[in-house]
């Protein structure tokens, strides 16, 4: 391959140096990709995607070459300039099947899976963050009959729906599996029975197709989906709210964050359930179709929240860790005295009269919880300098992000220290294809996070989120007065 230039330079900023760029992935050791290596190697991002779906629209093996390829350049090496083509907005009946069309081919499209709880979700996107196709299977009505999650019966459902959901989505944004980029996967953190399932799914796919696999952090791709609604630079604070997490950590980048606290036990989606369970709220006639934390969130907007005084937990530990446990018991201990007093047995489906009370005041207290651990997160990234004051954004996502009172009672905090609040429509807070797509696509993008050897990659149970600060939180001495008063 030959270049007729010594000037680099000038062939980045007319978008011509394509050639050269693809010598350095395809001919690493050649003349010309050590010209282009020795300079500044500046490219249009417009020209770099070119490239990548150019030969990744050729066959599978050289999408899988070119994508390693860019995985191993140095970003000393290449600099991808940003570039924003027009977007062109089609209706879902208009959608052009972009197997067929010359101009699609130069978009990055992702496919995500996820099967971490009891979701079985799978989407499309693109890099502009559109959503080509989506679909979704929601276990949560048969788990409600449960009381809770049975992981067995959540991996045999992801098991009999995976398929039809994955294909629902190509088949909605009137794709093949041929067409997309890449493949993106939650395989950290999640029920173990239920990660499997999509973990080998998706290594199916990518045997059969030979598209590259990005395996996802579950929670990585809860604080990135705001980037795909929202122009959100790093670094920004992230807090993710879930039946399974509850987490403080700054966002630096795609795959590098700061984990400020977290969970020391339970989750406050789970204590929500269990609460809603111990109140029979199944049997309640204005809420028997929903989760538990949908009913706490439903009958507390009509309750007295300061009827029952309970107890704020870790209110003396000055960290940004979470505890919910205690809290939860005590306020079984409420309801068990309350059942006593008014002569209902604790086996009958016969729920308390100041039932909307208890539930007031239970969300009350955990949000009195969360705002301090917010209050106190705050004030550490001020007092180390982490979050730029031209920056300061929060993301709030997560299944419990969508209650409206616990949201509310957050953005008091951020008004307070002059924070933009930025929370993810309430359909993309809960597990969805959606987020692990966009994340897949986040790392492609950076042209980082594929996977070596696909058939190596493993599921992970439990994961944490980047790099452990809780004890250098503590250490701060941070004192969380005065204190913010909670929305009524």
């Amino acid at each position: 391959m030959h270049v007729n230039t010594p000037n680099f330079e000038d062939f980045a900023e007319s978008g011509q140096n394509c050639a050269m760029v693809a010598a350095m992935f395809f001919y690493p050791h050649s003349f010309t990709s050590k010209m282009a290596a020795s300079t500044s190697g500046k490219m249009c991002q417009k020209c770099f995607f070119q490239i990548l779906q150019k030969c990744s629209s050729k066959s599978s093996f050289f999408s899988n070459m070119l994508i390693r390829r860019f995985h191993k350049v140095s970003n000393t090496k290449l600099n991808v300039l940003k570039y924003r083509p027009n977007v062109v907005f089609v209706k879902k009946s208009q959608i052009r099947t972009f197997a067929d069309d010359v101009d699609s081919k130069s978009r990055l499209l992702v496919l995500g899976i996820e099967t971490s709880c009891d979701e079985t979700g799978a989407a499309v996107v693109d890099g502009r963050g559109n959503v080509l196709g989506e679909a979704l299977h929601s276990q949560k009505l048969v788990h409600l009959k449960h009381g809770g999650i049975v992981p067995s019966i959540a991996q045999q459902l992801h098991r009999d729906h995976i398929e039809e959901v994955v294909q629902g989505a190509l088949d909605t944004a009137n794709l093949r599996l041929q067409d997309v980029t890449a493949i993106a996967a939650t395989v950290k953190p999640g029920l173990a029975l239920c990660l499997q399932i999509g973990v080998e799914y998706a290594k199916k796919l990518v045997k059969q197709s030979g598209k590259p696999l990005i395996p996802v952090h579950h929670m990585e791709a809860h604080a990135l989906t705001a980037r795909m609604i929202e122009n959100i630079e790093f670094p920004f604070l992230v807090f993710l709210l879930s039946g399974g997490h509850c987490l403080l950590a700054v966002a630096r980048g795609v795959g590098d964050f700061l984990l400020l606290g977290s969970t020391t036990d339970e989750a406050p989606g789970v204590v929500f359930d269990q609460v809603a369970r111990k109140l029979k709220l199944k049997h309640h006639p204005d809420c028997n179709t929903m989760s538990g934390g949908q009913a706490i969130e439903v009958l507390a907007s009509q309750g007295d929240s300061q009827a029952f005084k309970l107890t704020v937990p870790m209110a003396r530990y000055a960290n940004c860790d979470f505890s919910f446990a205690g809290h939860k018991n005590q306020t079984y201990r409420l309801i068990d005295k309350m059942e006593k007093e008014e002569g209902i047995p604790a086996d009958s489906d016969q729920i308390v009269s100041c039932v909307n009370d208890v539930a007031a005041s239970f969300q009350r207290t955990a949000t009195r919880h969360l705002m301090q651990r917010l209050h106190r997160a705050i004030l550490y990234c001020q007092q180390r300098h982490i979050i730029p004051q031209d920056n300061k954004t929060l993301v709030l996502s997560g299944g419990v992000a969508s209650n409206m009172y616990i949201r509310q009672s957050l953005q008091a905090v951020t008004d307070r220290f002059g924070y933009r609040l930025v929370c993810p429509p309430p359909r993309l807070c809960t597990d969805n294809g959606v987020m692990i797509a966009w994340a897949g696509m986040e790392w492609l993008k950076e042209g980082r996070g594929i996977a070596e050897d696909p058939e190596a990659v493993d599921f992970q149970p439990r994961c944490p989120l980047g790099v452990d600060m809780s004890t250098d939180v503590l250490n701060a001495g941070i004192k969380t007065t005065p204190k913010i008063k909670i929305p009524t």
